[in-house]
């Protein structure tokens, strides 16, 4: 599995049309879309999955307000239930040899272990590559299906993978695969994504309903170089959990043995709707082709983040994109993205 900042040929999201994801919010959502889409078309084609032609309509109409490059924009009419494109979407690997070609890991997905509404999005991934013509491998270990979603998961394209113990391994809680254990699921990584390094951090941030997703956590943003969250208020409940894994990773190596360089990146402060917290954090970046889209939160910490991040991409210019109506979704911009790499 290619890192997310090499080249991509596209970047699929699914439309939104769910209104239960952001109850009392979802006029808004739309619009926050299409301002992603439209800085991701400067650089890349946008392949984005409605449910329906009047959907697609809607979103062209949109589109078109706000200025986005519709020569850049594919429409895949799939039903879907929902729109959290990395969790459901095609995951895509890449092999050099005997000629450099893309092919979809064709993992299952179960709505977190959490949700009845999935099995439409569950088809998503076979979909895809039959209709991009690619290859569809299907996951299995022992004969089961194997469950994961895109955002469990944080690759440097070199070999080593960066998970959390409480979403995959948690014997109890939003259980993926029952029965499966660290040594299985080490297994599956090096046989489909072609990982040879297994970094297990413990715990995600508080309100994450996914229970431990990676990506609100913890990102590779070089092959040496991730950025981990850290709260530095004590009394604030991600304060204990980032510490711990930012101890973890004093023993951590890479896939050549080598230490990485841990990055510190803040929290904004704690976001609440309807006395619920939401996982707000700025580790859901999204890299594509032309920028690094980055959710903020109108927090005094939203420029120092971007400053970082700024710092550690310097390939590419890193965009702030408004995300506090988005969040209520519980998800932000790398939740709904998904790359697709360049093939050639």
């Amino acid at each position: 599995m290619p890192a997310e900042w090499e080249p991509h040929e596209a970047t699929w999201i699914g439309w939104p049309h769910n209104r239960s994801d952001w109850p009392g919010k979802f006029a808004a959502i739309p619009w926050v879309y299409g301002e992603i889409a439209r800085k991701i078309a400067a650089g890349e084609t946008v392949r984005i999955i409605v449910p329906s032609k009047a959907h697609e309509a809607k979103a062209v109409r949109l589109l078109s307000r706000v200025g986005g490059d519709l020569s850049r924009v594919a429409f895949f009419r799939f039903p879907t239930d929902r729109g959290w494109t990395r969790d459901f979407g095609p995951i895509f690997v890449r092999r050099e040899r005997p000629k450099r070609e893309v092919a979809v890991a064709g993992f299952g997905f179960n709505a977190w272990a959490r949700y009845p509404n999935w099995r439409k999005d569950a088809g998503v991934p076979a979909r895809a590559a039959k209709a991009l013509g690619v290859p569809f491998l299907p996951v299995r270990f022992h004969g089961k299906r194997v469950v994961l979603e895109g955002g469990a998961i944080e690759v440097n394209g070199r070999g080593t993978l960066i998970a959390t113990e409480e979403c995959l391994l948690h014997p109890e809680v939003q259980v993926r695969n029952p029965g499966m254990v660290r040594k299985g699921m080490e297994e599956v990584f090096r046989a489909f994504l072609g990982v040879t390094n297994v970094i297990w951090l413990g715990k995600g941030i508080a309100g994450d309903d996914t229970h431990g997703h990676v990506d609100d956590l913890c990102r590779f943003t070089g092959p040496r170089t991730v950025v981990l969250c850290r709260e530095r208020d004590p009394k604030d409940e991600n304060h204990r959990v980032l510490e711990e894994n930012r101890e973890r990773f004093a023993s951590a190596r890479l896939e050549d043995g080598s230490r990485p360089e841990v990055v510190p990146l803040p929290m904004p402060a704690p976001l609440r709707f309807d006395g619920i917290r939401v996982p707000a954090s700025y580790a859901n970046f999204y890299v594509c082709n032309a920028a690094v889209l980055v959710p903020t939160f109108n927090d005094p910490n939203d420029r120092i983040a971007l400053g970082i991040l700024s710092e550690l991409f310097r390939d590419r210019p890193v965009v702030g994109i408004h995300a506090v109506n988005l969040v209520w979704g519980f998800g932000t911009l790398h939740c709904l993205t998904q790359q697709q790499p360049a093939s050639a």
